[in-house]
This record gives C-alpha cells, structure tokens and sequence, in this order.
C-alpha cells in the first residue's frame, strides 16, 4: 500500500525546497539567513484504486509559490525549473529539491503547480480496464488532472505562517495517493485530504532536510565543498564539515573517508542537514553510487526469471526491474519503463548497508538472494543495453490521456547491489525478545511491488537493531510500537528461508503513520 507524499518547506528568511517520503533518520539542522532574509524549505511525501497495485507514479512540480499578507507571491523553486518526482519511492524517505529566499514576514497560502502524471500498474483485478490493460498484464496511464486540479491553493491551517529571520519555519505537505489517484485513475489534487499540510517543529528538533542524488561536477578540497548537479539540472553548493560521513565509497575511490573521496563525474547521494544563503546546503553524509566510468540504475524487482531447465531449486537467471532512477540521465533508461536484467556470469553481489551494521545470517551474495520486492542497483556491463519494445499509446474514453504498455529495454547486469526497500502496513504481532514484529500488507489498492504474486495480502517479518530509528511513536523506540498500528518501514529486504515463509526485512527506519494516512 503506497502512502502519501510529503513536501517539505522550511521558511526561514531564505526557502528550501524538498520532497520527502517520510524518513525517520533525524538530525539536528540549522539554517543561515542572509540579511533580511529567511531559509523555507519544501518536502514531498506519499497513498491509492480497487484491484491495481500501483508500481510507479510520477509527477512534475512546475510551480510553487508562498503568498504573503501584502506583496506579491514568492517562488521557491529556481528559475522556475519543473522538478520530476516519483512520488512511489517517497513512503519513508525525504528528498530535498531545492533553495530560494524570500523575506522574513507573514504568509497567508502556498499554492503548488503540477504537471505530466505518469502512473505505471499492475492489473490484478478479473477485467480488463479500459478494454486495453489487460488482466495479469502491466501498463502505463498518462492519467488527466481532475477538474483541472493540477494547480493547488492551500490557505487552511497552518496557514498564516509567520516567517521569522532568526526562527527557520518548516511546512510539511502530505501526497495521499490513495485518496489523490481516483477510482478511474485521474488524479484529483483537490480530494477531500488528498493533500494536507503541517509545520516542523522548530530548530532543533526538526528533522534533516533530506537526500540530494546528482553528479559531482567539481570538487574544491581546500573549502571542503564540492558542487552537485542534479538530473533535472539544477546545480547545488555542498559544504561538508569534520562530522561529515562519507560512507560505501570503495577503496579504491579512497583509503581515508573525506573530501578527497570525491571525483568530478561520480554520482553520489547526499544527506543535507542546514540550508545557508547563496543556496550552499552542508552534508551530514555523502555516500557513494556510481563511478565517473560506468552506468547504473536503480528499480525494484517486479519478477524473478527462471532458468529454462524449470528446476524447482535453481537460481533465477536474472529478473525484471520496475525502473526508478536513471543516474547517467540516459534517454535509453525510461524511468517507469521495465528492463529485463540478465545476470554476467561474474556478476558481484553486495549490500549498500551505508554504515548500518546489519544482523548476522542476513546476506545478499548471489541470484539464489534475489527476490521480488527487493531495490536494487545495478551496474550495466557496457555495450548490453538495448530498447525491446513498449510505448505504444492506445486511445480510450476515460477520463486520462491514454494507456501504453511501458518502454522496455534489456541489459546484462556485471554487478547487483541490495538497497533499502520501503513498505507501509499494519502490525500484526511484536516479539520483543527477538525485537522484531510482523507486519501485514494489502488491501483494494495495493502500492508494493509484488503485482505478480496471486495473494492480496503479505506479511513480513521486520528485524530491528540497536541502530534502528524511529519517528512518531511514545516511546521513539520499539518499546513504543504496538499492534494494529499503520507504519511505514525502510530497510534491507531478504528473500524467505524456506517455502511458505515470509520474507525479512532488517529495519533502518520505522515511521509512525496516522490512520488518515493510509
């Protein structure tokens, strides 16, 4: 079940836009303000109709503006440039977007632009929809904006907001699939809390502003700063400090974690933790993705390939991937498209742990690892990516755009990484000699990557460790956790031990989620 989407605004003098999936790792931040002006910055966050299990959904935001008592509205997104989020990766993380300044004063209403949904499901209901998506078969919707709701004015509570020039001020905006996405598959902004908005609590206790992923374009090792753009090409300033983390960068990228780590080209990923002027944001931690020389992608396992003998105990030989990030920016890589991954016969196998020291027994070392469900990053061995198919746009006369089966492409993977996977459902039973709990998924609406499976409903087993964060709860710690509470879970994903088993995951994060947010 997918959950909403949060957008992040942090109003100090000068704005910061975000877009966060509700990630509980939490820090303290604090924001500089130029003169006269205040930091604001903005998050996204996300939950969806009968019988489809929602593998991707996308949107532009092209406009975002704060309204103040008198004056004229004020941008908060760069040069007015659209950012695309996939709001499908968004249930238990936050992603940063951008910077502006705007002045210290009183704001009345934030008014939001969307554009270009793009929704990709797995029909598992008994009809055909449309007469065009067929049952048991995947496809992507180009859904219309109900009522012409794509621009939207929220000017209830918190609303008005009092931006402070030593008082930074955070506006979280909640994306509620499940109500935004209608039983036609349009997309109604303006549904009865489809969207909602709160404010964060001040500095110190409000969380870190989220993850920033882009390309080093320059590295300036005497400042400790090094310059990141990302793929919808705005460039950001990034300071990083003593306390920064520099974490899965191999050795030989680097032998001492620090600013020499860093190499113009490389894609990294970047956890901001203050905004200042002048759009210079600082890392509390850089982890590394790609080198400058190869090609990666990111997606989550939609099904599992078998090998043509059929044996009941043979690994998979590879497998179909629901693709989410496209690092390199290469058109040949549909985000929303599928690819069928093949696996080198030398193929390398690891877990991006980023510093979290993960339960023993719990390992990810070969394709009889792999399962449906699991984020993984791939590096494509050069010269095997190909277009297969896919595209194709058929008319209809719903209330959208369109169906077409996704673009396809297929490629030869020399290495697969186990990335954290984000679930949300309710909890069934909690073991605290063994720290763990069960927690169960499904429903009508199904936002999780197990389209292919016959059942509606899942259930995993949830490890927590001494590392594990937690947001929400009283106590933040899994003392606090209780049954038949809706959280939201990010960890490692590990296939079932046995047959009839339930899969693991090994928690980075537990979010508590409100029943308004299912």
């Amino acid at each position: 079940m997918m959950r909403k989407t949060v957008l992040f605004l942090v109003v100090p003098a000068m704005i910061t836009v975000l877009m966060t999936g509700c990630s509980s790792n939490m820090t303290s931040s604090t924001m500089t303000p130029s003169a006269g002006t205040v930091p604001v910055s903005l998050s996204m966050t996300d939950d969806p109709p009968a019988g489809v299990s929602v593998l991707f959904f996308q949107v532009q935001l092209t406009n975002a503006t704060l309204t103040p008592a008198t004056g004229s509205p004020v941008s908060l997104l760069s040069n007015n440039t659209p950012i695309q989020i996939d709001v499908t990766q968004l249930q238990a993380l936050t992603a940063f977007l951008s910077t502006a300044n705007v002045q210290a004063g009183t704001y009345k209403s934030l008014s939001m632009t969307f554009a270009n949904p793009q929704l990709v499901i797995f029909n598992r209901s008994d009809t055909s929809i449309a007469s065009t998506c067929a049952v048991g078969t995947v496809c992507k919707l180009t859904p219309a904006f109900d009522s012409n709701s794509s621009t939207l004015s929220i000017s209830s509570s918190p609303f008005p907001v009092t931006v402070s020039s030593t008082s930074p001020l955070g506006l979280v905006i909640d994306f509620h699939l499940n109500t935004v996405i209608q039983p036609d598959l349009s997309v109604d902004l303006s549904a009865t809390n489809g969207v909602s908005v709160s404010t964060l609590p001040p500095v110190p206790e409000h969380p870190h502003f989220g993850f920033l992923t882009g390309t080093v374009e320059s590295v300036n090792a005497t400042n400790n700063q090094f310059m990141l753009q990302t793929n919808w090409g705005r460039t950001f300033t990034i300071d990083t400090t003593s306390g920064t983390i520099f974490s899965s960068f191999p050795s030989g990228a680097c032998k001492t974690p620090g600013i020499g780590c860093l190499t113009q080209g490389q894609v990294v990923q970047v956890q901001i933790s203050s905004v200042g002027r002048d759009d210079a944001l600082t890392a509390s931690q850089v982890s590394y993705v790609q080198p400058s020389n190869a090609q990666t992608v990111e997606g989550t396992i939609i099904r599992l390939t078998s090998p043509s003998t059929n044996g009941a105990s043979a690994p998979p030989t590879g497998f179909v991937l629901m693709l989410h990030q496209n690092f390199n920016n290469d058109d040949q890589v549909p985000e929303g498209g599928e690819a069928t991954v093949s696996l080198a016969s030398n193929a390398t196998y690891s877990i991006d742990a980023n510093g979290f020291t993960l339960p023993s027994g719990f390992t990810f070392t070969g394709a009889s690892s792999l399962a449906v469900g699991q984020n993984v990053m791939v590096t494509i061995e050069p010269g095997t990516l190909s277009n297969t198919g896919g595209g194709t746009q058929s008319n209809d006369n719903m209330n959208q755009g369109g169906w077409e089966q996704p673009q396809m492409i297929s490629l030869t993977a020399s290495s697969v990484g186990l990335e954290t996977s984000q679930l949300t459902g309710m909890i069934a039973s909690t073991d605290s000699n063994t720290q763990s709990f069960n927690l169960g998924i499904g429903g009508s609406m199904f936002f999780a990557p197990w389209p292919m499976l016959s059942t509606n409903a899942l259930s995993f087993n949830v490890m927590t460790t001494n590392q594990t964060s937690y947001q929400g709860f009283s106590p933040d710690s899994f003392d606090g956790l209780a049954n038949g509470e809706l959280v939201s879970v990010k960890g490692w994903l590990f296939a079932a031990a046995g047959s009839g088993g339930s899969p693991s995951i090994v928690a980075q994060s537990v979010v508590m989620r409100p029943q308004m947010d299912f």
